[in-house]
């Protein structure tokens, strides 16, 4: 009788946090993919001139768009 008192109150506890959880992680990914794909298309855009002009070549942009989108939050 203990397990089925307590199991109602754990899993009505749990799901909340579960979803809570999960909309944050769901609004931190938007937020990274979409620093990542700005930076890749304005830096993709570039020529190799102005990408020199700043210190970097075409094949470093993704690293470049990757590490845009681990800051972004």
């Amino acid at each position: 009788m203990a397990f089925m008192s307590e199991t109602p109150r754990a899993a009505g506890g749990s799901i909340p946090v579960w979803f809570s959880a999960m909309a944050e992680a769901i609004r931190i990914q938007r937020v990274r993919r979409k620093a990542y794909r700005r930076t890749f298309n304005e830096l993709n855009a570039m020529s190799e001139k102005e990408l020199a002009d700043i210190g970097l070549s075409s094949l470093m942009v993704r690293d470049i768009a990757m590490q845009a989108a681990e800051m972004a939050v």
